[in-house]
């Protein structure tokens, strides 16, 4: 397949991945009839807004609240306040926000509704600490993790324990309300209690759990907050808890649906799509390797699938940050891919947040093509170095192939996309 005709359709099922989970197309269908009471709308995440917009052109009866997203993430409504604050390190807008959102929750009755619009990136945006904690702390630590290697189940384990919002507590707090929680899933396995740290959904980890993932990654300041974990007094609201009885949660979105819409845009183009997985979790450099190593086997074997086809994945890597270079995970996976391809003449490949920012950047991702390290050198970059100082950004933003899509206004992790032929 020409270089031109393979990045088109690389684009075309990236576009396909994220329009599959635009609030607009998804979340209308899980909405319940009017309550007898007052309608009240809360949530959190890189989603949040446009959720809330396309919630307002849906209901057919008054409503209220609001909901906090990132910043640029913002879309206009009406009735729903839209309140922008930091990720991935929270700030004082997040703090601010979860404790008016607490406050909002307070005094209802059986008769209201309380419909959470939750998608990731929530847990870092409803940055309320625990009582005894300060927004310095929540900071700290949660710089803390991304370097680490933590995935996105430890980090959020972590969070719901330093928290005074998180793991069902805010569930607890709207009771005895009605709470239906709408999400966006961008975690692997789409476990509602991990997205956004399950504000409204009962927790089955503990503090214990949260302690032996801060042991593990060597991980001892703020001391405040590892000393808050370590007491164990602050625990979440577990399954069973009669507070979260009249709790439902809806997943409206999921990486697996937007991968199935990806493969139906290869079928149509007269490629074979194989999902690898929708859930693939490891450090992105080495999940490179194995994504090169199934591709090199289709070149010369013709398995598990003869050419042309297309090998598609959904699901976070992680990044251990040991240089100073820029670039997310995607971009670093795409850097480990094009070194252990070696320029194979017959594949090419995208890698891509469907929220449109790939880490902190201002890229979704990046794509590569055979000739992506002979540009490379005639510039006098050396990819291994790069990759070595996790500077994926750099050496794709040098050849021009980062992909800027600005934000997309949906979030469900990361997707993959390696064609051969």
């Amino acid at each position: 397949m020409s270089e031109n005709k393979g990045r088109r359709l690389l684009m075309q099922m990236f576009e396909a991945a994220v329009a599959e989970a635009a609030p607009a197309r998804c979340l209308a269908a899980h909405l319940p009839p009017p309550p007898k009471g007052r309608t009240l709308v809360i949530g959190a995440g890189k989603a949040a807004a446009s959720m809330a917009a396309a919630l307002e052109a849906a209901w057919p009866a008054p409503l209220e609240g609001m909901v906090v997203t990132r910043y640029g993430h913002a879309v206009p409504t009406r009735r729903i306040e839209v309140v922008e604050a930091a990720h991935p390190v929270p700030d004082a807008a997040g703090r601010a926000a979860a404790g008016r959102m607490l406050g909002m929750v307070q005094g209802l009755t059986e008769d209201d509704l309380v419909i959470c619009l939750i998608s990731g990136g929530g847990s870092l945006l409803l940055a309320l600490p625990a009582a005894g904690l300060t927004l310095e702390d929540k900071q700290q630590i949660n710089r803390t993790l991304l370097k680490s290697g933590a995935n996105i189940t430890e980090m959020n384990c972590v969070r719901k324990h330093l928290s005074a919002i998180k793991g069902g507590r805010l569930a607890a707090a709207c009771a005895p309300a009605q709470v239906l929680t709408l999400t966006i899933s961008d975690v692997p396995g789409d476990d509602p209690s991990v997205i956004a740290s399950g504000p409204t959904v009962a927790d089955t980890t503990t503090c214990a759990d949260a302690l032996a993932i801060l042991e593990k990654y060597k991980i001892s300041e703020p001391r405040a907050a590892v000393e808050h974990i370590r007491r164990g007094h602050d625990e979440t609201p577990k399954p069973g808890d009669a507070r979260l009885a009249r709790t439902r949660q809806v997943m409206i979105a999921t990486p697996q649906l937007s991968l199935q819409a990806a493969a139906a845009v290869a079928s149509r183009a007269g490629v074979t799509p194989l999902i690898l997985g929708n859930a693939l979790e490891g450090e992105a450099r080495e999940m490179a390797l194995v994504h090169a190593g199934i591709a090199h086997q289709v070149v010369r074997h013709g398995q598990p699938l003869d050419m042309p086809c297309v090998l598609l994945s959904g699901g976070e890597g992680t990044v251990t940050v040991r240089g100073k270079g820029r670039g997310g995970r995607n971009v670093e996976f795409l850097l480990a891919l094009a070194i252990a391809l070696d320029g194979n003449v017959h594949v090419q490949a995208i890698a891509c947040d469907t929220d449109g920012i790939d880490g902190t950047e201002d890229n979704a991702g990046a794509v590569i093509v055979p000739d992506t390290l002979a540009r490379a050198r005639a510039l006098g970059l050396h990819a291994p170095a790069l990759l070595a100082d996790n500077d994926g950004y750099s050496f794709f933003a040098a050849i021009g192939d980062l992909v800027m899509t600005g934000p997309t206004m949906t979030n469900v992790n990361d997707f993959r996309a390696i064609l051969i032929g």
